[in-house]
């Protein structure tokens, strides 16, 4: 159990700051608002959602409502403008320019590696190794981390669809007591089998896990994620947080698509998905064109073509888009497959089948 303060690793300086306090962080938007020098009416049209007023910083019922959906207390939960906010701000919190260090296990999602280079911190690689069903973290990961700040893990991992074991998680949390913390992205979790890693923070302090509902939830243009973490290591963060960083709209969209109903019809979306993946898996195993394929455990499918550069533009021009991976470490002519509607999939297929490199 690493029981040691999880924000002694962090900037002193943020550790120092005291956070700016917004007119609705102050008080709440009951009675007669003349505190934050809004416009008193509502725009043209707007006959619900008051975008006239400052939207409360951490809205109590939306916390709620993802704390109990992921099973954590509320004071773990620091809402975010999708992952790349909280991925931001971790930077921003524990890495000093020309002194710290990030670690990132490509390929891996760039931002990991670009928001620390932004931050001025050193990127350390610790690359993903290609085994015959699919990828996994190097044997000495945990050498490599040493000193560092922040370890970036990505759980299924973007592109390549590997988990990561819990209990390797908890190894390197462990490992990492004196050094920083231990950031596990779990955009895709809900894709894949029970393997999150929240149970872990309990027990392991320097733990962060990163959620979105840009993924499952189909919420991706409202740009809506959470950092759960210690609440010490929340409350660094929000020393640091734009002092309105959720617009109502989003939150509004967001409490829509949490409800009992929603989160059934977002079930069945998944088990189309599954099944839809299923049927691409099979259209790609055989197609003499592909030389490497990786189903992984999230709503994609990374392959290797003859020709990857070539597949993605003959795609595009039938109508198709493709994600050429070929710019990641170990992933020349690499293509990743995002699984569609049934219709998207069947005009994927149909060009497949005509697709020759």
């Amino acid at each position: 159990m690493t029981d040691i303060d999880p924000t002694k690793t962090a900037r002193p300086e943020i550790l120092a700051l005291k956070p700016y306090a917004s007119a609705r962080a102050l008080a709440d938007a009951a009675g007669i608002l003349l505190n934050a020098n809004e416009n008193p009416w509502p725009p043209a049209g707007d006959t619900e959602l008051a975008l006239n007023r400052y939207p409360d910083p951490q809205p109590p019922a939306l916390k709620a409502r993802l704390a109990e959906l992921y099973g954590v207390d509320p004071e773990r939960l620091l809402i975010t403008r999708g992952s790349d906010e909280g991925i931001d701000l971790l930077q921003r919190a524990y890495c000093r320019q020309g002194l710290d260090r990030v670690l990132v296990s490509p390929p891996c999602f760039g931002m990991y590696a670009l928001s620390a280079r932004v931050q001025g911190a050193e990127v350390v690689e610790a690359p993903l190794v290609e085994m015959e069903n699919g990828f996994d973290l190097p044997d000495d990961l945990e050498s490599r981390a040493a000193d560092c700040r922040l370890v970036f893990l990505c759980s299924p991992n973007n592109p390549t669809g590997n988990l990561i074991d819990p209990e390797r998680v908890a190894k390197l949390a462990d490992a990492q007591t004196d050094s920083g913390l231990v950031v596990v992205d779990e955009a895709y979790i809900e894709f894949a089998p029970k393997t999150s890693v929240l149970e872990l923070l309990d027990t392991h302090r320097n733990l962060v896990v990163l959620r979105t509902l840009s993924k499952a939830h189909a919420l991706a243009g409202c740009r809506l994620g959470c950092v759960i973490a210690d609440p010490a290591v929340v409350d660094l963060l929000r020393r640091i947080i734009a002092p309105y960083p959720l617009p109502t709209p989003t939150v509004v969209a967001a409490m829509r698509a949490l409800t009992p109903e929603a989160l059934a019809e977002s079930a069945r979306h998944l088990e189309t998905l599954a099944s839809e993946k299923e049927r691409l898996v099979a259209a790609l195993s055989s197609h003499p064109g592909v030389v490497g394929l990786w189903p992984g455990h999230a709503n994609f499918v990374l392959i290797r073509a003859r020709d990857g550069a070539g597949l993605v533009r003959s795609a595009q021009q039938a109508g198709i888009l493709l994600r050429d991976q070929s710019a990641q470490p170990g992933l020349a002519e690499c293509v990743r497959i995002t699984v569609g509607t049934p219709e998207d999939n069947d005009a994927l297929i149909d060009f497949l089948q005509g697709w020759r490199p």
